[in-house]
């Protein structure tokens, strides 16, 4: 935990310049200086990959997590994708039972909720079981969430929340990329064409668009494969150039991460499921991410809920 004096130094420090840093996950709780909104303070929770399916009690430990989500009483709740397992390579008929029990926990969680998509919510892009391609793999997810595309934008308190589709089917070995659309690129040059100049802007995906993960675990000369972080990620910050971006939402890691970059806070939210229901992952509990958003700073914790792993682990 922070001190009030702490804090203060802390934020004095990070205003100063527009330097990179990574915190551990230990650290558990900090805040940075951003130029928010002044119509008032937004409370959101944040989680990621929950990585539903019925094994191993799963489904009680994502009504756990609800229960511990819905206590933070946010005025947004948003989700960074991966909502279950496995959809690539299964049929529709195959996940519904998976979605069924991601359902059951999106519909336990009260207020408002934006839910972004996800890699393993891709369904039926290639069965293993030698069924055809779904015709659209998006299209579980659209209709389980009563959604007509993946990416949409909305605003609250003076902030403009936009949720990105942050996948591309590949076709190689890696089987998708981290990409973001030429379609969603010119939707959001035409979002920021309308908004205010100055409006602090917030924004949600699941593949990583800035991380330190892979420095800090491959050594910083490794390069990260194109389906770990968003293959065109200059492109696309390059749109927020001359716009507030004060904060950016990302998951598919399953670590807490806690960056800053040219006046971007970037949190890779940690995941409900952890290490895919097995435990910590590189020191990262199941969890989720407290945020609130003030006029002048942001303030983050990531949160875990108590509960213990049930899956055997690997041998």
């Amino acid at each position: 935990m922070i001190g009030e004096h702490s804090r203060r130094r802390f934020l004095k420090t990070l205003g100063a310049g527009g330097a990179l840093l990574a915190l551990p996950p230990g650290l558990g709780r900090a805040a940075w200086a951003i130029q928010g909104s002044e119509r008032g303070v937004l409370r959101i929770v944040f989680y990621t990959d929950v990585h539903a399916r019925t094994e191993w009690d799963t489904p009680a430990a994502m009504m756990m997590a609800a229960g511990a989500i819905n206590a933070q009483k946010a005025d947004l709740v948003l989700c960074g994708g991966d909502l279950i397992t496995d959809g690539f390579d299964s049929t529709s008929e195959e996940v519904a039972p998976r979605w069924d029990a991601y359902m059951a926990m999106h519909k336990e969680i009260g207020g408002e909720q934006h839910v972004a998509i996800g890699n393993h919510d891709l369904v039926g892009v290639l069965p293993k079981d030698g069924s055809p391609p779904a015709a659209d793999p998006r299209a579980d997810y659209k209709r389980r969430l009563g959604l007509t595309r993946t990416y949409w934008s909305f605003d609250a308190l003076g902030y403009h929340v936009m949720l990105l589709d942050s996948m591309r089917v590949s076709g190689d070995e890696y089987k998708y990329h981290g990409w973001v659309s030429a379609e969603q690129i010119e939707w959001i040059k035409e979002e920021l064409s309308r908004i205010a100049p100055g409006t602090p802007i917030v924004l949600v995906l699941h593949v990583p668009l800035v991380t330190a993960f892979y420095s800090a675990t491959k050594g910083t000369t490794f390069q990260a494969k194109p389906n770990r972080v968003v293959v065109n990620n200059k492109e696309v910050l390059a749109l927020f150039a001359e716009h507030n971006l004060v904060l950016v939402l990302q998951g598919h890691l399953h670590v807490s991460e806690l960056l800053r970059w040219r006046g971007t806070t970037f949190i890779t939210g940690g995941a409900v499921c952890a290490k895919w229901w097995r435990g910590p992952y590189f020191g990262t509990e199941e969890g989720f991410n407290a945020v609130t958003l003030r006029g002048d700073r942001v303030e983050w914790e990531y949160l875990t809920y108590g509960w213990q792993a049930r899956r055997p682990k690997k041998k």
